[in-house]
């Protein structure tokens, strides 16, 4: 159980890490409105993420079997298609969207939120990615049963619950210093991560066939 709660505390950073369009929203209202504007803007994401999570987690359970018989191959072929995702990651230049200086219209929390589920549920290529991370980490809904399903989503939910939290602290703390090319940097360094776990998942994979 331990090992399904860190799998997917680890899936659930990953998915919410690379600074996409949802990302960039919760910075840039982090600046010009607070921390806590863009933390709700990181939970209205959290939520379409454990959706989309959900989704693709029943998908994989409809194909244990075939999962448990190639799961060499998938984890390889994961691992693959996630060091492509990693170098795209890295090569993205997230200041093209964002516009820190530019005041938004006042809004509730609960427009925040709202506003980022929609947003981020528009992205249906998650679900590719979800597929792909669950590869990787040889995720299957078979273990642990029901109880492991939720416990699965529940652990996904909060490795992207915990990015947000850190995320907004980091902009927050640094408001009046905030280094716009901070941003490109800390992409890169996903990205690298990302590239370096599909990596190790490719070398294992081989050596287990081998």
């Amino acid at each position: 159980m331990l090992e399904i709660v860190l799998k997917g505390i680890i899936i659930g950073v990953l998915v919410s890490a690379p600074m996409g369009p949802t990302g960039i929203l919760c910075v840039q209202r982090t600046l010009n409105r607070g921390r806590w504007h863009g933390f709700v803007t990181g939970l209205g994401a959290t939520l379409s993420d454990v959706l989309y999570a959900s989704i693709t987690l029943l998908g994989v359970s409809l194909i244990t079997d075939f999962l448990e018989k190639n799961e060499v191959l998938l984890q390889v072929a994961g691992s693959a298609v996630l060091i492509v995702f990693g170098y795209a990651v890295y090569r993205t230049n997230p200041l093209k969207s964002l516009k820190p200086n530019e005041p938004l219209p006042e809004t509730r929390y609960t427009k925040d939120f709202i506003s980022s589920f929609f947003l981020t549920a528009s992205n249906v290529i998650i679900i590719f990615v979800f597929f792909t991370l669950y590869a990787r980490f040889s995720v299957n809904p078979s273990d642990g049963g029901l109880w492991g399903h939720i416990v699965s989503i529940a652990a996904i939910a909060s490795g992207a619950v915990a990015w947000w939290f850190f995320i907004t602290a980091f902009v927050s703390y640094l408001r009046k210093h905030f280094n716009r090319k901070g941003l490109v940097l800390l992409n890169r360094i996903i990205g690298i991560v990302l590239i370096a776990i599909g990596i190790v998942g490719v070398v294992t994979g081989f050596l287990a066939v081998y």
